[in-house]
Protein backbone atom coordinates (compact mmCIF):
# COMPACT_ATOMS: atom_id res chain seq x y z
CA UNK A 1 0.00 0.00 0.00
CA UNK A 2 2.92 2.27 0.98
CA UNK A 3 3.92 1.50 -2.81
CA UNK A 4 1.12 2.75 -4.01
CA UNK A 5 0.70 5.80 -2.02
CA UNK A 6 4.52 7.02 -2.95
CA UNK A 7 3.85 6.16 -6.62
CA UNK A 8 0.58 8.11 -7.02
CA UNK A 9 2.24 11.10 -4.47
CA UNK A 10 5.49 10.86 -7.28
CA UNK A 11 2.76 11.22 -10.49
CA UNK A 12 1.49 14.12 -8.65
CA UNK A 13 4.78 15.34 -8.12
CA UNK A 14 5.99 14.85 -11.66
CA UNK A 15 2.80 16.19 -13.46
CA UNK A 16 3.32 19.21 -12.85
CA UNK A 17 5.70 21.03 -15.90
CA UNK A 18 6.57 24.87 -16.94
CA UNK A 19 5.88 25.60 -20.34
CA UNK A 20 5.54 28.50 -22.68
CA UNK A 21 2.51 30.41 -22.17
CA UNK A 22 1.05 31.25 -25.98
CA UNK A 23 -1.72 33.37 -27.05
CA UNK A 24 -3.97 30.87 -26.40
CA UNK A 25 -3.38 31.48 -22.79
CA UNK A 26 -4.43 34.71 -22.80
CA UNK A 27 -7.32 34.75 -20.90
CA UNK A 28 -5.74 32.65 -18.27
CA UNK A 29 -2.83 34.71 -17.86
CA UNK A 30 -4.44 37.72 -17.25
CA UNK A 31 -6.47 35.99 -14.81
CA UNK A 32 -3.35 35.34 -12.62
CA UNK A 33 -1.89 38.76 -14.02
CA UNK A 34 -4.63 40.94 -12.05
CA UNK A 35 -4.85 38.59 -9.38
CA UNK A 36 -0.92 39.37 -8.74
CA UNK A 37 -1.42 42.62 -9.21
CA UNK A 38 -4.21 42.65 -6.67
CA UNK A 39 -2.07 41.03 -4.24
CA UNK A 40 0.96 42.54 -4.77
CA UNK A 41 0.80 45.38 -6.44
CA UNK A 42 2.39 49.28 -5.87
CA UNK A 43 -0.35 50.77 -7.42
CA UNK A 44 -3.74 50.64 -8.72
CA UNK A 45 -3.14 49.45 -12.11
CA UNK A 46 -5.74 48.83 -14.73
CA UNK A 47 -5.98 45.61 -17.34
CA UNK A 48 -4.47 47.80 -19.91
CA UNK A 49 -1.45 48.33 -18.62
CA UNK A 50 -0.51 44.57 -17.14
CA UNK A 51 -1.79 43.97 -21.17
CA UNK A 52 0.72 46.09 -22.58
CA UNK A 53 3.60 43.30 -20.81
CA UNK A 54 1.64 40.61 -21.37
CA UNK A 55 0.59 41.01 -24.82
CA UNK A 56 4.11 40.76 -25.72
CA UNK A 57 4.94 37.95 -23.56
CA UNK A 58 2.72 35.40 -25.06
CA UNK A 59 3.73 36.43 -28.57
CA UNK A 60 7.17 35.94 -27.39
CA UNK A 61 8.68 39.35 -28.16
CA UNK A 62 11.40 39.91 -26.45
CA UNK A 63 9.89 38.67 -23.28
CA UNK A 64 8.31 35.34 -22.14
CA UNK A 65 6.42 33.76 -19.66
CA UNK A 66 6.62 30.53 -18.24
CA UNK A 67 3.13 28.79 -17.09
CA UNK A 68 2.91 25.92 -14.79
CA UNK A 69 0.00 23.39 -14.37
CA UNK A 70 -0.63 19.91 -15.32
CA UNK A 71 -0.73 19.29 -18.89
CA UNK A 72 -4.34 19.97 -20.14
CA UNK A 73 -5.45 21.61 -16.75
CA UNK A 74 -5.73 25.36 -15.96
CA UNK A 75 -2.50 26.97 -15.35
CA UNK A 76 -1.37 27.52 -11.79
CA UNK A 77 1.34 29.73 -11.50
CA UNK A 78 3.42 32.26 -13.93
CA UNK A 79 6.53 34.08 -14.31
CA UNK A 80 6.50 36.95 -16.88
CA UNK A 81 10.22 37.91 -18.30
CA UNK A 82 11.42 40.51 -20.18
CA UNK A 83 14.62 40.59 -22.15
CA UNK A 84 16.08 44.06 -22.51
CA UNK A 85 18.17 46.35 -20.55
CA UNK A 86 18.12 48.74 -17.48
CA UNK A 87 18.09 52.19 -18.22
CA UNK A 88 21.54 53.16 -17.52
CA UNK A 89 23.33 50.47 -20.55
CA UNK A 90 22.77 48.69 -23.58
CA UNK A 91 24.11 45.06 -22.48
CA UNK A 92 21.10 42.95 -22.24
CA UNK A 93 19.34 41.56 -19.29
CA UNK A 94 16.44 38.82 -18.51
CA UNK A 95 14.39 41.04 -16.01
CA UNK A 96 11.35 38.64 -13.88
CA UNK A 97 8.53 41.31 -13.52
CA UNK A 98 6.20 38.87 -11.67
CA UNK A 99 6.49 35.42 -10.22
CA UNK A 100 3.08 34.43 -8.98
CA UNK A 101 1.63 30.91 -8.08
CA UNK A 102 -2.22 30.80 -6.99
CA UNK A 103 -3.15 31.24 -3.88
CA UNK A 104 -5.26 27.59 -3.53
CA UNK A 105 -1.65 25.54 -5.19
CA UNK A 106 0.30 27.56 -2.89
CA UNK A 107 0.46 24.72 -0.39
CA UNK A 108 0.59 21.93 -2.86
CA UNK A 109 2.87 19.60 -3.22
CA UNK A 110 5.01 20.16 -6.16
CA UNK A 111 7.14 23.07 -5.93
CA UNK A 112 5.31 25.73 -8.02
CA UNK A 113 7.34 28.93 -7.15
CA UNK A 114 10.54 26.69 -7.18
CA UNK A 115 10.05 25.59 -10.48
CA UNK A 116 9.07 28.62 -11.92
CA UNK A 117 12.58 30.07 -10.25
CA UNK A 118 14.49 27.40 -12.43
CA UNK A 119 12.75 28.12 -15.46
CA UNK A 120 13.78 31.84 -14.99
CA UNK A 121 17.56 30.65 -14.71
CA UNK A 122 17.00 28.20 -17.85
CA UNK A 123 15.89 31.13 -19.90
CA UNK A 124 18.74 33.38 -18.75
CA UNK A 125 21.63 30.66 -19.30
CA UNK A 126 19.97 29.80 -22.99
CA UNK A 127 19.99 33.34 -23.36
CA UNK A 128 23.83 33.28 -22.01
CA UNK A 129 22.24 36.49 -20.01
CA UNK A 130 22.08 37.56 -16.10
CA UNK A 131 18.66 37.59 -14.56
CA UNK A 132 17.36 40.00 -12.74
CA UNK A 133 14.54 38.85 -9.95
CA UNK A 134 13.59 39.71 -6.51
CA UNK A 135 10.68 40.03 -4.22
CA UNK A 136 8.88 42.92 -3.59
CA UNK A 137 5.48 42.37 -1.09
CA UNK A 138 4.49 43.01 2.39
CA UNK A 139 3.10 39.59 1.88
CA UNK A 140 4.91 36.46 2.85
CA UNK A 141 7.56 38.03 2.53
CA UNK A 142 10.52 36.42 5.00
CA UNK A 143 9.65 32.91 3.22
CA UNK A 144 10.00 34.38 0.00
CA UNK A 145 13.28 35.75 0.76
CA UNK A 146 14.04 32.32 1.92
CA UNK A 147 13.10 30.46 -1.07
CA UNK A 148 14.83 32.75 -3.64
CA UNK A 149 17.75 32.51 -1.56
CA UNK A 150 17.80 28.93 -1.01
CA UNK A 151 17.65 28.81 -4.81
CA UNK A 152 19.63 31.49 -6.16
CA UNK A 153 21.77 32.10 -3.54
CA UNK A 154 22.52 35.33 -1.50
CA UNK A 155 20.58 38.32 -2.23
CA UNK A 156 22.53 41.20 -4.04
CA UNK A 157 20.84 43.94 -1.98
CA UNK A 158 17.47 44.78 -0.97
CA UNK A 159 14.43 47.13 -1.44
CA UNK A 160 12.89 49.39 0.99
CA UNK A 161 9.21 51.38 0.29
CA UNK A 162 8.55 54.45 2.47
CA UNK A 163 5.01 55.75 2.46
CA UNK A 164 3.38 52.82 0.89
CA UNK A 165 2.33 49.03 0.85
CA UNK A 166 2.76 46.78 -1.52
CA UNK A 167 -0.89 44.80 -2.42
CA UNK A 168 -4.53 46.06 -2.06
CA UNK A 169 -4.69 48.17 -5.37
CA UNK A 170 -7.03 48.44 -7.58
CA UNK A 171 -7.51 46.55 -11.22
CA UNK A 172 -9.77 48.97 -12.74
Amino acid sequence: MNAVAKVVEQNIYDDLHVRVATVDDLHEVMDLAIAAAKENSLFDTTATHLLQTIWPAVNQQHSIIGAIGKQDGPIEGMVVLVVGTLPYTDEMCVEEKVLFVSPEFRNAKGGRANKLIHFMMGVAQSLSLPLLTGVLSNKDTDAKVALYTRVLGKPAGAFWIWGARTGGHAVL
